[in-house]
């Protein structure tokens, strides 16, 4: 299958497109990425000579370079990641998540009715459901009630691809993805901050009384959920993809901390943000009764390869912790 990825410089897009190349899902691939701060082609450094993998510095906002690569590399399937992801970012500026997961969004849709693309793939979040009270689990038709402006835009950017499909049978499908976790994660998400800041001994910020409870997806199982879904999965359907292990953030960060062999006296109680969803939890059976998949990572076992990556890539977290993040970090957690 020839692919056209979108954010295939992020930490979910470079995981996907390391395994499209390697594992042969792809005879042709172009990652197309603006590189924003979350983007960094170190993460496929182990790809980059192979022929059939081509890198393009483009937004997806810039419609006449989206339909140029569609027109020249003809793909069969759009595999859609690049995205503003981080909530904490949307609450200190929402207007790039709109621009990006929305208008972002939009276009490619435009080019994929214009060039009548064959497959649309367009990854999203399980937190466009909100926080969802115990013991309720969200399947694929549970509301919308998205709480922050990145699950918003999210929710946003779901429904108007799948009304491609109602409208203009633009072959689009929906996947929603619980929390990922595994190498190559930017330092501001949950667990690679938690790692990275103990390894350094700083302190480990923690959102409130810190049993927001979140399902973790090691990325590779994700990555191998999203090519069942493109493959397998129908058109204009959404499936969830869930590691089915829930767990409270402190509790996590417990074990970060157990295994780095750091006292937990690092970790600091901040500020709870503003409108933080309690708790996430999905179902994930239409996704293995449709196409057979299945999380195969262990989270225990995924967390420890987790954390020895981030030992064993000291490098690669001081580079992209230096600048830019570390005016992010004292933004976000310095009043709190």
């Amino acid at each position: 299958m020839r692919l056209l990825v979108t954010g295939g410089a992020g930490f979910i897009g470079s995981a996907f497109v390391r395994l499209a190349t390697t594992q042969g899902w792809s005879t042709r691939l172009v990652n197309l990425d603006k590189l924003t701060y979350a983007g960094n082609l170190e993460n496929l450094t182990a790809i980059e000579s192979d022929p059939a993998y081509s890198f393009v510095h483009g937004d997806i906002n810039d419609a006449p370079l989206v339909k140029r690569l569609l027109e020249d590399e003809r793909p069969d399937a759009i595999v859609h990641f690049a995205a503003e992801t981080h909530v904490d970012r949307s609450i200190l500026g929402p207007g790039a998540f709109f621009e990006t997961n929305l208008r972002g969004t939009f276009t490619l849709l435009e080019a994929a009715r214009a060039t009548g693309i064959a497959r649309f793939l367009h990854v999203s979040t399980d937190e466009v459901y909100g926080s969802i009270d115990e013991p309720d689990d969200a399947d694929e038709t549970y509301p919308l009630k998205p709480s922050s402006p990145y699950s918003a835009s999210k929710a946003g950017s779901d429904l108007l691809a799948l009304s491609y499909w109602t409208t203009y049978r633009v072959p689009v499908t929906v996947t929603r993805a619980s929390n990922n976790y595994g190498p190559y994660q930017f330092p501001e998400k949950l667990i690679p901050l938690m790692i990275t800041n103990a390894i350094e001994d700083k302190p480990l910020p923690i959102y409130g009384d810190g049993m927001q409870v979140r399902d973790w997806l090691h990325v590779d199982d994700h990555c191998r959920a999203i090519w069942a879904a493109l493959t397998k999965g129908a058109p204009g359907e959404i499936y969830n993809v869930g590691g089915s292990r829930a767990l409270p953030n402190r509790t996590v960060v417990e074990m970060i901390l157990d295994a780095v062999g750091k006292p937990r006296s690092l970790m600091t109680t901040v500020k709870d943000r503003p409108g933080h969803d309690r708790r996430y939890a999905i179902t994930t059976q239409k996704l293995e009764l449709a196409t057979g998949w299945r999380a195969e990572a262990d989270f225990e076992s995924g967390l420890a390869q987790t954390i020895e990556w981030y030992r064993a890539n000291p490098e690669w977290a001081v580079r992209v912790k230096s600048g830019a993040y570390q005016e992010y970090y004292e933004r976000n957690y310095a009043s709190r």
